[in-house]
């Protein structure tokens, strides 16, 4: 039985954004407490983001993000769809799924000590929010978040990047000390590996990018981003040296992660 009593909704936090129904809330304590009930961890905290976004043109308005701590280990997973409580019933798949993913790599990693490629985790991108259309002109750096970065091995990023359903990670290799990116290829599922260490050694599991990582100011990581049509790009910063990733945010303008000097 896990920490979190079934029996306590309370203890799910819900946080609602934008003209939330106010049955939407019960619901998705409902939708969580079915997934944290089949669970043996320990259950440390859960909360839950629901956001109803204003523009009705949009096919997916409705925006679901859920994060657990499973005994110290985050698990997050994020949809969006066309109604809240379509939206929460996916995301209750979406984070079986995610916390299936965690474990079967923690258990692969344990006995193979290398990153398992998985089967391809059906609709990841299909029920994501929507990018907004936004012209060159319009798109700004909205967000930029610095931090430290986590000293991993790629398997271990990998991990990482599972349990928090991101599409990329940046992370400093353990080994080597160099900024890396680890990422799913959309085309078919498979891990791939980005360094800015020349010398990189081959990972089993992962594809490691032959490509030299570019050193490119911000500017210019914008200019490549646009031109590129990729979500994002990984280059080493023309004034610091240190690996940054630009992306598209959903909203339609960019995030920039770097790490922290």
């Amino acid at each position: 039985m896990n920490r979190l009593q079934t029996g306590s909704a309370t203890e799910i936090l819900v946080e609602t954004r934008g003209e939330v129904t106010l049955a939407a809330p019960d619901y998705a304590r409902t939708k969580m407490l079915a997934v944290l009930g089949r669970l043996d961890e320990p259950v440390l905290a859960a909360r839950v983001k629901l956001t109803q976004e204003p523009n009705h043109a949009m096919a997916r308005p409705s925006l679901a993000q859920a994060v657990v701590d499973l005994n110290g280990r985050p698990v997050r997973a994020h949809v969006a769809a066309a109604t809240m409580q379509e939206a929460l019933d996916l995301l209750q798949d979406r984070l079986n799924t995610r916390i299936a993913r965690v474990r079967d790599h923690r258990e692969h990693h344990r006995h193979h000590a290398t990153a398992p490629v998985g089967p391809p985790d059906g609709a990841r991108h299909e029920h994501r929010p929507q990018l907004h259309a936004r012209t060159g002109q319009e798109r700004r750096i909205v967000r930029h978040k610095s931090y430290s970065l986590a000293r991993q091995t790629p398997w271990e990023a990998v991990l990482e990047l599972e349990a928090m359903d991101y599409d990329f990670h940046l992370f400093t290799d353990a080994a080597s000390g160099r900024d890396s990116v680890v990422h799913r290829d959309p085309a078919d599922e498979r891990y791939r590996l980005a360094t800015t260490d020349p010398q990189a050694e081959p990972v089993p599991g992962l594809t490691v990018s032959t490509f030299d990582v570019p050193q490119l100011a911000v500017a210019a990581a914008v200019a490549r981003l646009d031109l590129s049509g990729l979500p994002f790009v990984f280059f080493t910063d023309a004034a610091t040296g240190r690996g940054n990733v630009l992306y598209h945010r959903y909203d339609g303008h960019y995030g920039l992660i770097t790490p922290v000097l």
